[in-house]
C-alpha cells in the first residue's frame, strides 16, 4: 500500500515501534483491505505482522509473517478461526520507552566484565557478512535492503572469541529517533555474559548517537536480560507462531 496515512489511524496508540517503522516509510510495507477506504490493515516487518481494524477472518488469512500480533482479542479470534490449529498463541512482553532510565556507569561495567577471551566489535563489512551465514544471526541484519543499507542506518554489537562471531546485538529495524533491539548468541556461548556486554554496548552507542534502543522481549529470559541493563517491563501481551 502506497498511501501509508489511509491507514495509520487504524493503529493508532499502539505504541509498537515495528509498526512506527513501516508507518514512517523507514522499511516493511503494509496490507489494506482497501486502497481508498480502509477497514483492515496489517503491516509487516521482518518476522512479524501486525493486524489493526476491524477483524476480518478472510484478512486474518492473508498473512504475511509467521509471527502474527493482534490488536485485541477479536483479531486473536479471527486469526485463531483463519489458521486454527496452525496458529500457536504465546505471549511476548512489551518493554516500557523510558528514554532517562539508563545508568551509563552500570551499562560499563558489564562490557568491563567481559572475559579477556572475547573482543567486542562495532559491526562492520565483515561481520555483517558473517551474521548472514548462520540460522543464530541471520536476524541481526535481515530487515535492511542489503549492506550499504545497514552501514548507513544500522548499528550492530559483536562478541568475537579467537575470532569466531559468537554474540551479538543490533538494530533489528529502525524508526523516527530510534531503533528496535535484536540480541542473541551462539547456544554453545549462553551463560557467559556476553549478551549483557554486547547488549550494554549497543545501548551505550545508542545514546551517544540521541537514539533510543527499544526493546520487545520474547520470553521471561529476555525480560530477565532487558532488566539486568535498565528497563523495566510494560505488560504482556499475545502474539501467533504459524506453523507448517
Amino acid at each position: 500500500m502506497n498511501n501509508l496515512q489511509k491507514i495509520a489511524p487504524l493503529f493508532s496508540g499502539w505504541n509498537e515501534t515495528l509498526i512506527w517503522s513501516v508507518l514512517q516509510g523507514h522499511m516493511g510495507y503494509a496490507i489494506a483491505d482497501d486502497g481508498e477506504v480502509p477497514t483492515a490493515a496489517q503491516v509487516v516487518l521482518g518476522d512479524f505482522c501486525f493486524f489493526a481494524g476491524k477483524p476480518s477472518v478472510a484478512f486474518a488469512a492473508k498473512a504475511a509473517a509467521r509471527e502474527i500480533v493482534p490488536q485485541n482479542e477479536a483479531w486473536g479470534d479471527a486469526i485463531e478461526q483463519a489458521f486454527g490449529c496452525r496458529a500457536q498463541r504465546r505471549l511476548r512482553y512489551a518493554i516500557l520507552k523510558e528514554p532517562g532510565v539508563f545508568s551509563r556507569t552500570k551499562l560499563q561495567k558489564y562490557i568491563d566484565a567481559l572475559p579477556a577471551e572475547y573482543e567486542l566489535r562495532l559491526f562492520d563489512e565483515e561481520i555483517y557478512r558473517r551474521s548472514m551465514l548462520e540460522d543464530w544471526s541471520c536476524d541481526f541484519c535481515a530487515c535492511f535492503a542489503d549492506i550499504s543499507d545497514f552501514l548507513s542506518r544500522g548499528i550492530g554489537v559483536a562478541v568475537l572469541h579467537n575470532g569466531i562471531f559468537v554474540s551479538g546485538a543490533s538494530s533489528y529495524s529502525v524508526y523516527d529517533g530510534g531503533f528496535e533491539i535484536e540480541i542473541d548468541t551462539k547456544p554453545e556461548y549462553r551463560n557467559q555474559g556476553l549478551a549483557s556486554a554486547c547488549g550494554a554496548k549497543l545501548i551505550l552507542t545508542a545514546l551517544e548517537r540521541n537514539l533510543y534502543p527499544s526493546w520487545d522481549a520474547f520470553d521471561l529470559r529476555s525480560v530477565a536480560l532487558a532488566e539486568k541493563l535498565g528497563y523495566h517491563v510494560d505488560h504482556p501481551y499475545p502474539i501467533y507462531m504459524l506453523k507448517d
